[in-house]
């Protein structure tokens, strides 16, 4: 069974920088895309970055271009988003998940994603 443990969530000023981790665990991802996605309070669950866990290959929302680096540490099985320069905006719950099909099928929707984690608070204040 696949588990997803997120961590690293926090409460931040505008302009600063946060990282986010996620611990996969449960079988061997090689044709997985990992994910992360937000969602704040009576909004819908959006995408934020997407990597490919075999070879790297990374994906941004506009939002996040320039500002996010998603990695992965294939020796940890471990996913991690670095979001520099917050903004107030970007408060929200922020979900780690994983599609079993995500080296051969790009998706960018929450429903392609069948694991989920239990998502990490990240505030950011104006």
């Amino acid at each position: 069974q696949v588990q997803l443990v997120e961590s690293g969530g926090g409460l931040v000023q505008a302009g600063d920088s946060l990282s986010l981790f996620c611990e996969a665990s449960g079988r061997t991802f090689d044709n997985f895309a990992m994910a992360w996605f937000r969602q704040a309070p009576g909004e819908e669950r959006v995408f934020v970055a997407r990597i490919r866990w075999r070879d790297g290959v990374t994906y941004y929302a506009d939002s996040a271009k320039g500002r996010f680096i998603i990695s992965r540490d294939n020796t940890k099985n471990m996913i991690s988003l670095q979001m520099n320069n917050l903004k107030p905006e970007e408060t929200a719950v922020y979900y780690c998940a994983a599609d079993p099909n995500g080296y051969y099928a790009f998706s960018l929707n929450p429903s392609q994603y069948r694991y989920w984690g239990q998502g990490t608070q990240v505030t950011v204040s104006s």
